[in-house]
């Protein structure tokens, strides 16, 4: 049985590093890559990090049900299609995602199985600290800092609808929690199967 597994939290948690850290630790996962509309970072790579397209493709693939979440986020449309996400599934494959809190409830509501799991800061002060460094030299992600900090106390209040909430104040541990909270996913469905 393949799992769907969901990686969610508040933006400058370092979602992306865990994933990171939890593949090498696994690398049976096979990571869904979201689609995009915001402009690309210097760092990153198409396809990789994710599809970047123009908001005109990306409403063309959710009038198309392409998405298995969807939702606009600072401004920019983020979504998660669908088809390569089923592939995998069906195929054996645990597929994780890497997405925001609003994204992960709805996967819930298409995939009542699936894993969430929250992922949250150690403290405000370190979100902050991640989110300026990822924002160095870029003015629009400067001024948007503030509004992602208070973002991040909403999204903190949805955390018991997870199944497990894991702190990341180092990426390696947070991604070993994460490796063992799997690893009992796997054992209890295959328990339930031999029972």
């Amino acid at each position: 049985m393949a799992f769907l597994i969901v990686i969610a939290g508040p933006s400058g948690v370092g979602k992306g590093t865990v994933v990171r850290a939890l593949v090498a630790r696994d690398p049976s996962l096979w990571v869904s890559v979201s689609a995009a509309t915001r402009p690309k970072r210097a760092e990153e790579v198409e396809g990789v990090d994710y599809f970047f397209m123009t908001r005109k493709e990306f409403q063309r693939i959710r009038k198309e049900d392409g998405f298995l979440e969807w939702f606009e986020v600072y401004g920019d449309l983020k979504g998660t299609p669908t088809q390569p996400v089923e592939e995998r599934l069906a195929a054996g494959t645990d597929v994780l995602l890497e997405i925001d809190v609003q994204g992960a409830l709805a996967v819930r509501e298409k995939f009542p199985d699936a894993l969430l799991i929250f992922l949250r800061p150690p403290n405000r002060a370190e979100q902050r600290r991640r989110l300026e460094g990822r924002a160095e030299g870029d003015s629009a992600q400067q001024a948007a800092i503030e509004t992602r900090l208070a973002q991040a106390e909403v999204e903190e209040a949805l955390a018991s609808r997870f199944d497990n909430v894991v702190t990341n104040r180092d990426s390696e541990v947070a991604a070993r929690e994460v490796a063992a909270i799997l690893k009992a996913r796997r054992a209890e469905a295959s328990n339930s199967e031999d029972a």
